[in-house]
């Protein structure tokens, strides 16, 4: 039996069941699971609430919105005029495929899951029938953008539910509906419901030249600097290489876009290829690459463009055919709020259908699901998305034949295409360079993106001793912030700055001590911290998941396995730091730092605390054991707050860890003073990145901590200093109390310390005001020249 075949026949089930008796998943009055379903009738005549979806149709050239006219025969609100299609959640099926199946099933339209935008989920308490029908229903509500109305003739009405459709103006609708117009299904347009008009009348009712006011505004928080690297240390063939890895950059690009929402690539292409018609669209495309999603990064991720911004995509075979007309043309969507799960999971899977389906795989798989290196699919979407391409009337809602409808699929096999054509790069890439430990690095790294083993290629990347220096492939896991598990690809390329090198190695040999001397208890220590290796860098190029705010040093790798036995290495990108030190940091200290202790910023000190923060991620709790004796690390026990306290630790502990080497006199004592006012500066630089982001978050809850505590202080004039009789024992103090929740793996702690701590306060309230009116840029937009020469002659 074919997978379509199948498809019908659990369909022909799904009908059956409806017929004897559709079963609702019974939920609580605030919308929590309870884990008990109920018969349909049951639930209606007891009132007990209940998951359902409303789907909207609405023409965008007519501002039309789709009706629907409820067959007579139906139990609730019968021959009423009503929402484009509807429908109960059936137990056990998932919100985002039964608004495609009731759509499908209403008025055959088969459309693809990228079609589907959730605006907004509305709760509906009432009750009809001399009230005999009790609905409690929460309503995922979908909204389907088309460019044009749909032909009516195109649509195929369900006759047991559907008796007519018509399009109406969304105003017209919403006065009828103010009216109780005793036609229409009633909904308070003043409560909930009323966002759908709202939504509307927002997004097709603004004023160009205010959006592009607003985007400007936005665009020149970032600084354009051009990092223009020399690369005449490099050899004729490490040249050649270059060119080659830039190319396989660019196809980690492509495999970001992607991993950060499935609709991504397509918004993406559409931007570009509008960019030049109008100022507005130059802007769009302008802050979208900036971002490389429709999120903005420095806004909590507060969506910058809409569903109407986006591409046009054509389903030809969405409904039944029409004489002259070409077909259904829709826009393809994505929500105003960021998915947490970004496009690492099925967009209506949560929490707990995770860990249901997690605790009843073997341990083996329970480390994969878990693990950096897949997706997770659903087989009733992957089901229905087969018969949708092979225009099959039917679709499923559940795959019978297993107990659980989540399943893995690994990056070598999601992202084949990409990763085949990557790989191929880097052999080529390989074969050209004369760094032996480059050539190793660029062939393992290549077998790791067909064979999803990434053990042998971070091992070679951790030994790299190259003037070309290379990072690629996936490691970061900021955008899985759901549970901080899947890692995002990335790409940087650099030249090794040899002298800055030789001169940071007194940091990565000091690691064991550094753990040793931890403001944590010894049960809590590794006896086994593995010195970590230090490359400076001047970067010429990045790709992939390095969106917004740009990093000036990473730490890697992330697997626990290789941390534990090698330890890390560490790459600083020193004309980063430089950059941000010079149009960032500098003027953030001439505005919000005490005229007295200004003299205390510096650049040293700055690059030696991010050389200090990232050792620190290489030290402290990691793999741990948790009190019930059970093994397992701070990562998988944090999930998603994991990554905003790692980076507070990192923060915090190398501030402390540079205390303890001035004392042992590794490092002059006078770093002391610049060390905490750079770092009291760079705390504002930090913050603006928004409290979203990772580093932001980490960064408020160590500003709060230190201010509450009197290291940091306000001044009357509304400059802020430090008390260096007060900042060593605070910072002593934040560094244990976050150690001690890693080592404990106690996520209800970390998430206190964050709520309380990890927020917008008073005093930080008055900083951004202060930088807000001088316009001191949040960051940098780098731009790489000697790249775009280098492919400019290639081609």
């Amino acid at each position: 039996m074919n997978p379509c075949e199948e498809a019908e026949a659990a369909e022909a089930d799904h009908q059956q069941q409806q017929e004897e008796e559709e079963l609702l998943d019974v939920i609580t009055e605030t919308g929590e699971k309870t884990g008990i379903s109920k018969p349909r009738g049951l639930v209606h005549q007891n009132g007990l609430y209940h998951r359902a979806v409303h789907v909207w149709i609405f023409a965008e050239s007519t501002q039309e919105l789709l009706l629907q006219r409820r067959a007579d025969s139906k139990d609730s609100w019968a021959g009423l005029w009503d929402v484009s299609s509807a429908g109960h959640i059936s137990a056990g099926d998932k919100s985002l495929l039964t608004a495609r199946r009731e759509l499908l099933e209403e008025l055959g339209v088969n459309l693809p899951k990228d079609a589907f935008e959730l605006i907004f989920v509305f709760l509906q308490e009432c009750a009809i029938n001399d009230g005999k029908y009790i609905n409690n229903e929460f309503n995922d509500v979908y909204l389907v953008t088309t460019p044009v109305p749909i032909p009516l003739e195109a649509f195929t009405l369900q006759e047991t539910e559907v008796s007519a459709v018509k399009y109406i103006f969304w105003e017209d609708y919403k006065h009828l509906l103010e009216k109780e117009d005793e036609n229409y299904v009633p909904y308070n347009v003043q409560g909930q419901y009323g966002q759908l008009f709202s939504i509307i009348e927002k997004r097709y009712k603004k004023n160009k030249e205010a959006c592009s006011r607003t985007l400007e505004k936005k665009i020149s928080r970032y600084a354009p600097i051009h990092l223009d690297a020399e690369l005449t240390a490099l050899s004729e063939a490490d040249k050649e290489a270059l060119f080659l890895l830039v190319k396989a950059a660019m196809i980690i690009d492509d495999i970001f876009y992607t991993q950060v929402w499935y609709s991504n690539p397509a918004l993406r292409d559409w931007l570009k290829g509008r960019s030049h018609i109008s100022n507005l669209d130059r802007l769009k495309w302008l802050y979208y690459s900036i971002n490389k999603s429709p999120w903005s990064c420095l806004d909590e991720n507060e969506a910058f463009l809409t569903t109407a911004d986006s591409a046009v995509m054509l389903c030809a075979e969405a409904t039944r055919p029409v004489a002259g007309w070409k077909g259904l043309e829709y826009k393809a969507a994505f929500p105003s709020i960021k998915p947490a799960g970004a496009n690492f999971y099925p967009p209506d899977m949560d929490k707990m259908e995770f860990e249901m389906w997690k605790n009843s795989l073997s341990e083996d798989q329970q480390r994969a699901a878990t693990g950096y290196f897949n997706v997770i699919h659903r087989h009733s979407e992957s089901e229905m998305d087969i018969c949708t391409a092979a225009g099959t009337d039917h679709v499923v809602t559940t795959n019978s034949s297993n107990q659980h409808d989540l399943y893995m699929v690994p990056f070598s096999q999601e992202y084949r295409p990409f990763l085949t054509k990557a790989a191929e790069l880097l052999q080529k890439a390989g074969e050209l360079s004369d760094s032996p430990s480059l050539k190793r690095l660029l062939k393992t790294k290549a077998e790791a993106f067909l064979s999803n083993d990434y053990y042998d290629s971070d091992i070679a990347w951790m030994e790299l001793d190259s003037k070309l220096d290379v990072t690629i492939g996936p490691y970061e896991t900021y955008e899985d912030a759901l549970f901080g598990y899947k890692a995002t690809f990335e790409a940087f390329i650099g030249i090794r700055d040899d002298m800055a090198t030789s001169q940071v190695k007194l940091f990565g040999d000091h690691l064991q001590v550094l753990e040793k001397n931890l403001p944590l208890d010894d049960m809590y220590k590794s006896k086994d911290v593995v010195a970590a290796p230090i490359r400076v860098i001047r970067l010429v190029y990045n790709a992939g998941d390095v969106k917004g705010p740009q990093t000036v040093a990473f730490n890697l790798p992330n697997d626990e396995r290789i941390v534990s036995e090698r330890g890390t290495s560490m790459v600083m990108l020193k004309n980063v730091s430089e950059a941000k030190f010079k149009h960032i940091l500098q003027p953030i200290a001439d505005v919000c730092i005490k005229e007295e202790e200004k003299k205390h910023v510096d650049f040293d000190s700055f690059f030696t605390h991010t050389i200090c923060h990232e050792c620190c991620h290489g030290i402290g709790p990691h793999s741990i054991t948790l009190p019930n004796g059970r093994k397992s690390t701070v990562r998988l026990e944090l999930q998603e707050v994991h990554s905003a306290l790692e980076e507070a630790k990192a923060d915090i502990v190398g501030l402390w860890a540079l205390k303890f080497l001035i004392n042992q006199e590794l490092l002059p004592k006078s770093l002391e003073k610049s060390m905490y006012v750079s770092f009291l500066a760079g705390c504002f630089r930090s913050i603006r990145f928004g409290l979203e982001e990772a580093h932001g978050k980490g960064q408020a809850l160590q500003f709060n901590w230190l201010f509450e505590n009197g290291a940091f202080v306000l001044h009357s004039d509304e400059t802020f200093f430090v008390d260096f009789t007060k900042v060593e024992g605070a910072v002593d103090s934040l560094s244990r109390e976050i150690l001690t929740i890693q080592a404990k793996g106690d996520k209800a702690a970390a998430k206190l310390l964050l709520q309380e701590y990890g927020k917008m306060t008073s005093p930080l309230c008055v900083a951004m005001e202060k930088l807000e009116k001088v316009q001191v840029p949040v960051d940098i937009a780098p731009v790489f020249g000697t790249i775009d020469k280098l492919l400019n002659k290639n081609h």
